[in-house]
């Protein structure tokens, strides 16, 4: 069995920081993405960040040259640091990962179980 766990969110002035962590944990042969959206109420699920498939990140425009996604492979993990943070950055932010967890099954889509990041003005 898969899980996601993610860690990191909180309550944070408007200018401040905060690095959210997923980590995948369970039967895992292959990761094959892992990245960030956020959910604002009243809004849809928007993807905030992600990884290519070469390798590179994308961004949403509204958080490219504040937020950076890494990856730590050993530890299955990936992180979002969120630099200047905005009141319209607040959401609930969630990690997706497409992970196989056997090379005879097809690969699944994964979801953490949710962080709240909320930004005081």
């Amino acid at each position: 069995q898969v899980q996601l766990v993610e860690s990191g969110g909180g309550l944070v002035q408007a200018g401040g920081s905060l690095r959210l962590s997923c980590a995948a944990s369970g039967t895992i042969v292959w990761i094959n993405a892992m990245n960030w959206y956020r959910q604002a109420p009243g809004k849809q699920r928007e993807l905030v960040a992600a990884f290519t498939v070469g390798g590179s990140t994308n961004y949403v425009d509204s958080v490219k040259g504040r937020f950076t996604i890494s990856r730590d492979n050993a530890k299955n993990t990936v992180y979002l640091q969120m630099n200047s943070l905005k009141p319209e950055d607040t959401a609930v932010y969630y990690c997706n990962a497409v992970i196989r967890s056997s090379w005879s099954r097809p690969e699944f889509d994964y979801w953490g179980q949710g962080a709240q990041v909320t930004v005081s003005s």
